[in-house]
C-alpha cells in the first residue's frame, strides 16, 4: 500500500521548455509556461495525479465532443494544408 505524501503529488516534477511559451512536465502533457501567467490567470495548485487523470480523459472528452457536435471532424493537417492553399492563392 503506498501513502499519500502531500510533497510528493503537490510538487510537479521540473519543466522542460519546449518553446517560447510551453513547457513540459509530464511525457506529453504540455502546458503554457506558467512564467507568462500570472499577471491575469492565477495558478492553482493540485496534485501530480489529478494532472494526469485529466491528460488520460482528454481523448474520451473530444470523442464525446464529437459524437455530440461535429458534423464533421478535421485533422489538424487539414487545417493546415487549407490556409496553405488560401495563403497560396492570396500570393498568386
Amino acid at each position: 500500500m503506498s501513502g499519500y505524501r502531500y510533497r510528493d503529488q503537490h510538487t510537479p516534477p521540473p519543466a522542460r521548455q519546449i518553446t517560447d511559451v510551453a513547457v513540459e512536465r509530464f511525457e506529453h502533457i504540455f502546458e503554457v509556461d506558467p512564467k507568462l501567467m500570472t499577471v491575469h490567470v492565477a495558478q492553482q495548485l493540485f496534485p501530480n495525479w489529478d494532472t494526469l487523470r485529466i491528460a488520460r480523459s482528454r481523448g474520451d472528452h473530444l470523442e464525446w465532443m464529437h459524437r455530440h457536435w461535429a458534423g464533421e471532424v478535421l485533422s489538424g493537417q487539414e487545417l493546415l494544408d487549407e490556409l496553405e492553399g488560401s495563403t497560396a492563392e492570396a500570393g498568386e
